[in-house]
């Protein structure tokens, strides 16, 4: 697949994703609705919140993202490597210079957000400034300028905000739920629909499941083309490689990580890993890091 069909498919996906949110939304409160004899009024709300989300991922997700992780703007005087590395890095794959932001936490790892090349930031931990040398430095700098180029930002940047939306209304759900039926008095309770036990129980394993589904469809080969097209813009596969090595044994996970922006980071921000499991391999938002060192060292 050429770099052309790579962002056109990514664009698709992206559009494909956010319909497919705002059908689930609505729906789950439309089913809600169906049970509080009000289904149009909360279909009509399911609605409006999933467009109101969909909306502010698509033109505010850099933002969110970063006040997610509590980034912040790199200044040049501070972290010159990282600067100086991102604009030679950017100026040889033709892409705008992005915004670089840095988190304070000594895990080492980066990611890229945005919704265009123009509109990209690369963002690092103060770990992997501290710990990489200039060469593994540019490295992941180029891995994260690839997400850019191909527009992969676009799509793993709205996933991130869906995904969060798609938690915070299924624990929404789950509190009301919970805390109106306990008001409830007896005789209510007694003529009670079953349904509010089947839409509970829906709720309180729905939400994590439809975020892990959703990261699922960003598929995982987008992290190995980036590595390869990072590897092909550097000449040097080896500095990703010693990259990923130094950020995979490094055992303390990224403090403000979470499910939602996890897929986001170059490698797995949770720090769990279990080679001999072939389920957890199955639903990780990352390829293993021995596979991506691998295959960098036999280019």
């Amino acid at each position: 697949m050429s770099i052309y069909n790579q962002i056109s498919s990514n664009r698709w996906r992206t559009y494909f994703i956010i319909a497919l949110f705002i059908f689930f939304i609505s729906g789950f409160f439309f089913l809600i609705g169906q049970y509080l004899q009000s289904p149009t009024e909360y279909f009509i709300l399911g609605f409006i919140i999933s467009l109101i989300s969909s909306i502010a991922g698509y033109f505010y997700s850099d933002r969110i993202v970063l006040l997610t992780v509590g980034a912040k703007p790199a200044d040049k005087k501070d972290y010159f490597d990282f600067y100086t590395v991102t604009e030679n890095l950017a100026i040889a794959d033709g892409v705008p210079m992005p915004k670089i932001y840095v988190i304070s936490d000594p895990s080492p790892n980066a990611f890229a957000t945005g919704r265009d090349p123009k509109h990209a930031v690369v963002c690092a931990t103060t770990g992997l400034l501290g710990m990489m040398n200039r060469s593994e430095l540019e490295g992941v700098i180029a891995h994260e300028l690839s997400h850019v180029k191909n527009y992969d930002i676009l799509l793993s940047s709205i996933v991130a905000v869906l995904v969060g939306t798609v938690a915070l209304v299924s624990d929404w759900i789950m509190r009301s739920m919970w805390w109106g039926g306990s008001r409830r008095d007896d005789e209510d309770r007694g003529g009670r629909n079953p349904l509010m036990l089947i839409l509970f129980i829906l709720a309180l394993i729905i939400g994590p499941l439809v975020a892990t589904l959703i990261q699922l469809a960003i598929s995982r080969k987008r992290e190995l083309l980036a590595d390869a097209s990072g590897a092909l813009l550097t000449r040097y596969p080896d500095g990703l490689a010693n990259a990923l090595e130094k950020i995979a044994g490094y055992p303390q996970p990224l403090k403000n990580a979470n499910s939602a922006t996890a897929h986001l980071f170059i490698a797995n921000p949770f720090k769990k890993q279990n080679k001999g499991s072939w389920l957890v391999n199955l639903f990780s938002t990352h390829p293993p890091v021995e596979e991506r060192i691998k295959i960098l060292r036999s280019m």
